[in-house]
């Protein structure tokens, strides 16, 4: 069977990743992701046809699959909002966990995706207005301090998300993942805890 006939996109996006995390957006090349990736350029250009495209996809699907996740997570009434931002957190990190070079390229790259290639943006988005929803509800329920606003702590959260998945993507051994995670929910907790 030819290569063709197999999905390829996985081991495209992969060398992506590679060669977006070392070289930078900017320097990185469809050329160097065919030659990492074995897959021909003139294949890739078909298949995803440029870079913006390919960094497209790479937050496309980051973003579908925490959207998926907290989509479920939202509708289990037995766990509480506390639970649920407990488990939000995990989302994140268990997407990077093993692969520091997506959240170098998750941290660094979302500015170099042209407004075309924003497909990404809808889950992108729609977790969003999950999340909130989830803190909302944890407001309602008097469980978190309704004097915060929510926008806010959305900004302040995703912040402080980033800089530890950047800090960790350079130096793995410096941060431990599970170690930042769990003082990020006890953070995260007691800010939102009234």
């Amino acid at each position: 069977m030819n290569r063709i006939e197999f999905d390829i996109e996985p081991d495209i996006l992969e060398a992506a990743i590679k060669v977006f995390a070392e070289e930078g957006f900017h320097k990185a090349n469809l050329k160097t992701i065919a030659e990492l990736s074995g897959i021909s350029l003139a294949v890739i250009k078909s298949k995803l046809e440029s870079k913006e495209a390919i960094l497209n996809k790479i937050f496309e699907n980051i973003w579908k699959q925490l959207f998926q996740q907290i989509n479920i997570l939202k509708d289990k009434a037995e766990i509480s909002p506390i639970g649920k931002i407990n488990i939000l957190i995990d989302y994140f990190f268990d997407i990077f966990s093993n692969n520091p070079k997506l959240a170098v390229v998750f941290v660094n790259n979302q500015i170099n995706i042209p407004k075309t290639y924003h497909q990404w943006i809808r889950y992108h988005d729609q977790f969003l207005q999950v999340g909130e929803k989830i803190l909302r509800d944890g407001m309602d329920q008097g469980l978190f301090n309704k004097n915060i606003n929510i926008k806010v702590f959305r900004y302040f959260l995703f912040g402080g998300i980033r800089y530890l998945l950047d800090t960790w993507a350079k130096n793995p051994h410096s941060l431990q993942s599970d170690m930042l995670r769990q003082n990020l929910k006890q953070i995260i907790k007691k800010g939102l805890m009234e």
